[in-house]
């Protein structure tokens, strides 16, 4: 009898799977052939602690010292800043009050960020914002799961969940695994494995982010380059491994599925970007989208399923995957097994599936 099987091996699923690890047997199923494949795999990987709602920045405030110190860290410097013009100064404000950024002149915009253009009238900046190296932090999970007597199984696809009198039994290819607690972990899947093991689904919505990788405008060194905005979140751009990716920051519906970018969106995305900038962009090196998947009320859905406590959901991410695992996870291994959250009451009310009774 496995203790706790989790099933998604994304973020979600190692991160709590690494927790659960010290309190039981824990096997992670991934049904690709690689862990992190479809969202985690896709993300902009950037820890932000003030971005997102109450709840989310809860989480990430209790992430911290995680990200920073654990494991030797997986943070490294990054800024975020975010850029207005005349046509755009409501938003812009809105923006530079929510983000809680300051607010920086245009020629300092431009010393740290040299190809913005003349329609660039304001800007606001937090140093405080941070790369994430995510493939390290999902191996460093996984890792935690082995050392701790636990099993992470890739290419694992769960056909079938059947509640039996003892717990759990997962049919996988051949195999039926027999789990006393199943955690659903399966990012924009999550509502199809509960619907599988009869429990009431979420209502999640998986919404689709597409992203294009360019060449270093203007052939710039942008290694030191800070993440950039626009107002409303219509664009971002932020430098990766020598280039720039650039995203519409769109969101748009799309059935769970290895998704791929819309180029109209993309196309799109990328006048929104130059209309900000000097250099256009005249190829891209490649492009790719990945799913955001949120509940009803965009709060993350953490901890055990009020008709069936031996269901757990690590759910709901949205774009906050990896800036809120370490406490994501404690908060539902601690719900899992009975212990006292380390967070404050009021949000672990806002991120539990009883919401939705």
């Amino acid at each position: 009898m496995i203790d706790f099987l989790v099933i998604g091996g994304g973020i979600a699923g190692t991160s709590v799977g690494a927790r659960l690890s010290h309190h039981g047997h824990v096997v992670v199923l991934e049904r690709e052939s690689a862990l992190a494949y479809h969202a985690s795999g896709r993300s902009a990987a950037l820890f932000e602690e003030s971005y997102g709602l109450a709840s989310t920045v809860a989480l990430n405030e209790a992430s911290r010292d995680y990200h920073f110190e654990a494991n030797g860290g997986v943070t490294s410097p990054r800024g975020l800043m975010l850029v207005g013009t005349a046509d755009d100064k409501d938003t812009f404000e809105a923006d530079l009050a929510g983000m809680h950024l300051d607010t920086i002149s245009v020629s300092e915009a431009r010393a740290m960020l040299p190809i913005l253009n003349d329609t660039v009238t304001r800007a606001g900046y937090d140093a405080d914002a941070w790369d994430l190296d995510t493939d390290r932090l999902v191996q460093n999970f996984a890792s935690e799961v082995r050392g701790n007597g636990g099993e992470v199984r890739s290419s694992a696809e769960v056909s079938a969940v059947t509640r039996t009198s003892a717990g759990w039994d997962v049919r996988v290819g051949e195999d039926v695994l027999n789990a006393r607690v199943v955690v659903n972990a399966a990012g924009a899947w999550v509502d199809v494995v509960a619907e599988m093991a009869g429990i009431a689904p979420l209502g999640v919505t998986p919404l689709r982010r597409s992203m294009a990788r360019i060449p270093a405008p203007g052939g710039h060194d942008v290694s030191d380059w800070p993440m950039l905005f626009g107002p409303g979140e219509d664009w971002y751009a932020k430098p990766d491994a020598g280039a720039l990716i650039v995203s519409p920051a769109e969101e748009v519906f799309m059935p769970p599925m290895d998704a791929w970018a819309d180029d109209m969106m993309l196309a799109e995305g990328l006048a929104r970007y130059e209309a900000h900038v000097t250099e256009p962009v005249t190829r891209l090196l490649s492009n790719w989208a990945g799913l955001r998947t949120f509940a009803p009320d965009r709060n993350l859905v953490l901890g055990p399923d009020k008709a069936d406590p031996s269901f757990v959901w690590m759910a709901g991410q949205g774009g906050y995957g990896f800036q809120t695992a370490p406490a994501a996870s404690q908060l539902a291994a601690d719900l899992a097994v009975g212990n006292t959250p380390q967070i404050a009451a009021d949000m672990v009310a806002k991120l539990s599936p009883a919401r939705f009774v």
